[in-house]
């Protein structure tokens, strides 16, 4: 055997044991799992309850499943979020086969405290809070007593269903609600540790996962932490509401300014790479579905039919921006395929509110750059927007002169003026029109002036 060929089959003998060594590690590693430890899954919520907690709750599940875990562990602190998202999360959590515990790290408050009040257990550490669910604006306004009672609702159902005491959920939203030895009127509840403990909102004090594994009662366990890959992050930052509606801007603005500028250019590229970065984390989610996207780019053919070939603005350009707009907004749905069952009404309202804004804002931002940045000559953009002004004094003019040569001159009359026709002068046939009456067809006639590219004429 030569030199060559031997060192081949070392690579391969190699590369085959390496193989069988990790197979057989796997092979152990079930067995050490299956021979008594648990399996605990863990990931955190500790940031704002918005789209992209859902996702990664929806990842931490789905992996869990796989893996056939014995508990999932929530480790939280945060301060509420979207109630829609939060809805979503502890629905979840109350359809899962696999028991779930909450760890309070330091606060659950508002949307936070609705996904631990659905999960099985809680444990909260020693100066932690949980409560203040009451439905806010951005700036802690509390909204219309619409809001409140399907969060009031909420609370109380999910209370129920895990065997908490209802109305002490239903405190933690509404003010007005008086129990003896809780809470006063006119006070949104939020339990201490302490307290929580006392009226069952709370199944044990920890300080750390480790002790709330324990405390939950698996003494040999395999504790695995969700690990989130760069695009998981990418993807995470990418469908924020407010990042969306940035991209949507940016859609907009794009093709705003590109309807203002001869050719194809930047413009173009940028509503292209808005719309990229809009569907492209919302498709490897699952949420924007193949229709969805067809919608919006049958939208954009529609519109720019509507504004290159055919004239003034009507059908094609009104079903353009319905179909662009639908299909944005239904993109950010959680929707499957077209079963819209599982969807909650207020999350297709939040999602056109956020296109709708979105484009408003772009369309008035980009009017106010057309305005008073291209047209002040900034020396940003001075280069990019003709600035000259081209006066008749100084020569300019768009009458053709040929036209102004034809004065005097004598023709025929091709067709009958009436008072618009055709003439033909010296073998060439121009557009005229009758200075006074009507010329019949043959006839003859002098050109006395014109109108842009319309000779005026007399019978000779």
């Amino acid at each position: 055997m030569s030199n060559h060929k031997l060192l081949r089959f070392r690579s391969f003998v190699g590369v085959f044991m390496l193989l069988c060594i990790v197979l057989c590690s796997a092979s152990l590693l079930e067995a050490q799992i299956t021979a008594g430890q648990k399996v605990v899954y863990r990931f955190d919520i500790k940031e704002e309850i918005a789209p992209p907690v859902w996702l990664r709750t929806q990842k931490a599940f789905e992996e869990a499943e796989e893996m056939n875990a014995d508990l999932i562990l929530i480790h939280m602190n945060t301060y509420g979020g979207m109630v829609i998202t939060a809805d979503s999360i502890s629905t979840k959590i109350m359809n899962s086969t696999i028991p779930v515990v909450v760890f309070i790290d330091n606060n659950a408050a508002s949307a936070g405290a609705w996904i631990s009040i659905a999960s099985d257990s809680i444990y909260m550490r020693r100066g932690a809070r949980i409560g203040a669910a009451t439905v806010v604006t951005q700036d802690a306004q509390a909204l219309p007593d619409k809001y409140q009672s399907y969060m009031r609702s909420s609370m109380r159902s999910t209370a129920e269903a895990k065997g908490r005491d209802p109305n002490i959920a239903e405190a933690m939203v509404d003010p007005d609600i008086h129990i003896d030895g809780v809470i006063d009127s006119g006070k949104v509840l939020t339990f201490t540790t302490s307290e929580a403990v006392l009226h069952g909102f709370c199944d044990g004090v920890a300080e750390t996962v480790e002790e709330v594994i324990e405390l939950y009662g698996f003494q040999e366990y395999i504790l695995i932490n969700q690990r989130l890959t760069t695009l998981d992050r990418i993807i995470g930052f990418l469908v924020r509401p407010m990042i969306s509606g940035l991209l949507i801007m940016l859609i907009v603005g794009g093709i705003y300014f590109e309807m203002q500028t001869p050719g194809i250019g930047f413009p173009l590229a940028a509503a292209i790479t808005g719309a990229v970065l809009y569907f492209a984390p919302l498709y490897l989610e699952g949420l924007a579905e193949h229709w969805e996207i067809l919608l919006f780019i049958i939208g954009i053919i529609l519109i720019a039919v509507e504004i290159f070939a055919l004239p003034g603005f009507g059908v094609a350009g009104v079903s353009g921006i319905t179909l662009v707009v639908t299909g944005l907004a239904l993109a950010m749905v959680d929707n499957v395929r077209f079963d819209f069952s599982g969807v909650h009404a207020h999350s297709i309202l939040v999602a056109f509110s956020i296109v709708f804004t979105a484009i408003f804002l772009s369309l008035i931002s980009s009017y106010f750059i057309t305005v008073n940045v291209f047209g002040h000559q900034t020396r940003l953009f001075g280069q990019l927007a003709l600035d000259a002004e081209q006066k008749a004094e100084l020569g300019y003019t768009i009458i053709d002169a040929g036209m102004k040569s034809m004065i005097g001159q004598q023709g025929v009359a091709v067709t009958m003026l009436r008072p618009v026709g055709k003439i033909e002068i010296n073998e060439m046939t121009y557009d005229a029109a009758a200075e006074t009456g009507y010329i019949n067809k043959g006839e003859q006639v002098t050109v006395t002036g014109y109108i842009n590219t319309q000779l005026i004429v007399r019978k000779a």
